[in-house]
């Protein structure tokens, strides 16, 4: 092939939109009782989402509606203290924060933000509000967030579910842009984090 149509062929594969297939995605059918991370959580969707294939840790997993960036639900199954809610890959200039044994409930929003804010080096990280909830039939906490990368206008909105296993983290979260995304799939995350049992 010609150098200039490997430029245009390059150019229009740039253009084409990143989908889920495409991306080593795996469909999780509605309907579907789903183990989470190979770990005790599971979960039924009642719409169909996708599975990312890499794992951001070993204890998390991501899947999404129509794209990360577009809408995006995290699983933690099962963090255990001394481990971070993220891969730590700046763990000497700027290191995660580690769960620790003996937090309780309301220390877990913090928890999260912290990682947040460090994993996205950003310094535009807000809990909008904090209040009783529970994940799995277990006592939990339930919060929402919104935050902004460094660079960018666009605000982005998150909830959360969370609760404790004997020191263990269980966390579901749910993110997407404000503009519309938030608001269209809201209802469906929370109907994942409503059928989670262990």
């Amino acid at each position: 092939m010609k150098p200039i149509y490997k430029i245009a062929a390059a150019a229009v594969l740039a253009a084409l939109p990143v989908t889920p297939a495409l991306a080593g995605w795996r469909l999780m059918p509605a309907g579907e009782e789903t183990a989470v991370a190979a770990g005790t959580l599971k979960v039924t969707p009642q719409d169909d989402w996708n599975r990312w294939s890499k794992r951001p840790i070993k204890k998390g997993e991501v899947w999404t509606l129509d794209g990360a960036t577009l809408n995006e639900l995290y699983f933690v199954v099962g963090l255990a203290p001394g481990e971070t809610m993220f891969r730590d890959f700046r763990k000497k200039e700027a290191p995660l924060p580690k769960l620790r044994a003996g937090m309780d409930l309301t220390e877990i929003p913090e928890f999260f933000e912290s990682s947040q804010r460090i994993a996205l080096q950003t310094s535009v990280f807000e809990i909008t509000s904090v209040r009783p909830g529970e994940l799995a039939g277990r006592s939990g906490v339930r919060f929402s967030f919104e935050y902004a990368v460094e660079g960018s206008t666009l605000v982005r909105k998150g909830e959360a579910a969370a609760t404790l296993v004997e020191d263990q983290l269980y966390l579901i979260s749910f993110i997407a842009p404000s503009i519309h995304y938030y608001d269209r799939d809201l209802p469906k995350a929370e109907k994942i984090m409503a059928s989670a049992t262990m």
